[in-house]
């Protein structure tokens, strides 16, 4: 059985874009390690503009679901919080 709120795109790509972000700021730690570094550089840029761009689709889905299916609709919603709060950590944690 397949959860109908979960199957459209708006579902999944804030959670994508969430995960993107994580691995940008895991591949800026692999290469140039956990000391902060003077000017910002393109990841942050990025890290920057994929957080702000899943903003709009979050409220969209929101907006959609939460009429429709609303306890799947908190699921996903939640999943996608929780991404988020994923990509954000390690920059809380860093210091950064």
């Amino acid at each position: 059985m397949s959860i109908p709120a979960f199957k459209p795109l708006a579902a999944w790509v804030p959670i994508a874009m969430s995960l993107a972000a994580l691995g940008l700021v895991l591949f800026h730690l692999a290469v140039f390690g956990p000391a902060p570094q003077v000017d910002e550089g393109p990841e942050a840029h990025i890290f920057q503009l994929l957080l702000a761009a899943e903003m709009p689709l979050l409220i969209f889905y929101a907006a959609k679901w939460l009429r429709r299916a609303p306890k799947t609709a908190l699921l996903v919603i939640g999943v996608q919080l929780g991404a988020v709060a994923a990509a954000m950590a390690p920059i809380y944690l860093l210091g950064w």
